[in-house]
């Protein structure tokens, strides 16, 4: 297998922190994205999770970390769109990404967990019969471009002028730095058919296939396959990677022991939808750099974000992201310190 050239490294990290003290938590999380800029990483991005230990508004959060870093990317993965309203939510992924000077990146998903306790609470009312897929993400991005409310004379009188109304402020790049957290064949064709990046993780769909590797290659495949020719769209494999090179001994029993909890899930599908899950790669630098240079999704991508464990501690993210930064990214291509997009899928650069 032809080891892969990455031309991009981030990490998504999901913002824990404790019951009875949140704010080391999630300050902690700042100080990573921190880190991961001092250390050239590309892009830094977290998790969404409702009632839940972790960031319940990522925009809010990324806003924080705009004003914490200067060149990073500031990623999202993912929003559930049920939960939000289009227009309010672009209001504040606009704000969020003026106040960063352009650096953010919004994964979005359908999916409404916890949607028995929240769903009337969030629509105050019956929400069954409501469009909470594709089409309220539709309504975010009709909104981030920046379409004019009202008529071509409607005008809006605010002190001091007289302006056309539309979500303000506007940031013209973000409609295009939108992207899907797809794990179906019709959610990437959908994605694809919107000209949205594509976030592919270690959870898939088993859609006529019971092996994980299969099923996300066909992904990859129908993604490309449905873009537009000429579409400017982005690709990102999200993996659990943790090498625990510089780690003392208990917290290499620590990372074996979460690899060996979540093992079991990945024999056979998991569920109704038939979910296949991807193993964790845990070990030495050379056993997962061996990994991965066998595995033939990252063959097919250039963009690679590390999916951190749930529940880790701060130092223990910052060993992780270290020795991935300067002992397996290195080796799969990656350079620190270039600032370039990495070429889109619609664009001659492509891999793959």
């Amino acid at each position: 297998m032809t080891t892969p050239a990455l031309t991009s490294l981030a990490f998504l990290t999901p913002g824990n922190f404790a019951d009875d003290d949140p704010h080391t938590g999630l300050e902690e999380t700042l100080g990573l994205f921190e880190y991961g800029e001092r250390l050239g990483f590309d892009g830094a991005w977290i998790r969404q999770r409702h009632l839940e230990h972790g960031v319940g508004s990522a925009a809010v959060f990324l806003a924080a970390a705009g004003q914490r870093t200067d060149r990073i990317e500031l990623g999202t993965a993912v929003i559930p769109i049920g939960y939000e309203n289009p227009f309010r939510l672009a209001e504040d992924l606009a704000l969020a990404d003026v106040l960063s000077r352009g650096r953010l990146q919004v994964g979005f998903s359908t999916g409404m967990p916890h949607a028995e306790l929240l769903g009337d609470l969030v629509h105050d009312g019956d929400w069954r019969g409501f469009d909470l897929s594709y089409g309220r993400i539709a309504r975010v991005l009709t909104h981030l471009r920046g379409d004019y409310l009202g008529g071509p004379d409607t005008v809006i009188h605010s002190p001091g002028n007289v302006q056309r109304p539309r979500l303000q402020p506007h940031s013209p790049g973000l409609a295009r730095r939108i992207w899907y957290g797809a794990g179906s064949l019709r959610s990437v064709r959908w994605a694809a058919e919107s000209g949205l990046s594509l976030l592919t993780g270690n959870i898939v769909t088993g859609e006529g296939t019971d092996d994980f590797t299969t099923a996300q290659l066909n992904l990859l495949a129908e993604y490309r396959r449905t873009l537009p020719a000429d579409t400017p769209a982005r690709v990102a494999l999200g993996r659990v990677v943790v090498p625990f090179d510089s780690a003392d001994a208990a917290g290499r029993a620590r990372y074996r022991a979460y690899a060996a909890s979540r093992h079991e899930r990945t024999l056979a599908p998991q569920g109704p939808k038939r979910t296949l899950f991807a193993p964790d790669v845990v070990g030495t630098a050379e056993q997962i750099l061996e990994q991965l240079a066998a595995d033939p999704v990252l063959a097919e991508v250039s963009e690679l974000r590390l999916e951190l464990p749930y529940e880790f501690h701060r130092e223990e993210y910052e060993q992780i992201l270290h020795d991935v930064r300067h002992l397996i990214a290195p080796e799969l291509g990656w350079r620190a310190g270039s600032t370039a997009v990495p070429a889109a899928v619609g664009q001659a650069s492509d891999v793959g």
